[in-house]
């Protein structure tokens, strides 16, 4: 398993060559950004998931056909390789893996949030102790956050009401949730890990069993 991280600064010489890698959908949502900072997150972002896949697949970037699941997660079909695209406010960060299907998230340490307001809706009440008793609350909470986030994007649901259903402050996690189609979608329990990356990025992983060797390599 890899996991390419690049800030967006250090990605833009490449646009003019990623904008001619989107398909006709990419550049309509890209189109449909209201703010420039959000289309040039959208297009090296997802310049450089094809920019990887195509090195993978050994395929032309260009060409690669997205299809994708009921809640939205694409996959390219008839290939083992899984892939998931995660972005902040100047960074993108893209993971891939064979035979594994896998969640990626990425933040910044530098976003405003009430962590212990917000930990009260969206946390278990052990991860809700946690924050609490943490020497840095925020760092603690964006941690568990990032993790969340990194399991529903594993399982493919994306979104789901009941966070405080979803414990994500061991490194295996038993699911206790019962919301249909995540219980579905999801496997029976989810390995995490967690990186702090470059002065105030956190990167968290979710995988179906336990990844033994994850490189994070400089996009």
């Amino acid at each position: 398993t890899r996991i390419h991280l690049a800030t967006l600064d250090e990605l833009t010489e490449r646009a003019v060559r990623y904008r001619h890698l989107l398909d006709q959908g990419e550049n309509e949502r890209l189109a449909r950004f209201r703010f420039e900072e959000d289309r040039r997150r959208f297009l090296l972002g997802h310049g450089l998931l094809r920019d990887l896949l195509g090195k993978v697949l050994d395929q032309d970037p260009a060409e690669i056909v997205f299809h994708r699941g009921r809640y939205g997660k694409p996959y390219v079909e008839g290939y083992p390789v899984h892939f998931n695209l995660s972005d902040t406010k100047d960074a993108v960060a893209v993971a891939l893996s064979i035979d594994l299907e896998i969640g990626l998230d990425l933040e910044t340490m530098t976003r405003r949030v009430d962590h212990l307001s917000v930990s009260q809706h969206y946390f278990t009440p052990e991860e809700q102790a946690s924050i609490a008793s943490a020497a840095d609350g925020k760092q603690r909470f964006l941690e568990l956050w990032t993790r969340k986030e990194a399991v529903l994007k594993a399982c493919g649901v994306g979104i789901m009401d009941d966070l405080r259903s979803l414990r994500v402050d061991q490194e295996t996690n038993e699911l206790m949730i019962r919301h249909p189609e995540f219980i579905a979608m999801s496997e029976a329990e989810y390995h995490l890990r967690t990186w702090h990356t470059a002065p105030s990025l956190l990167l968290s992983l979710a995988a179906a069993r336990p990844v033994d060797f994850v490189e994070i390599l400089h996009a």
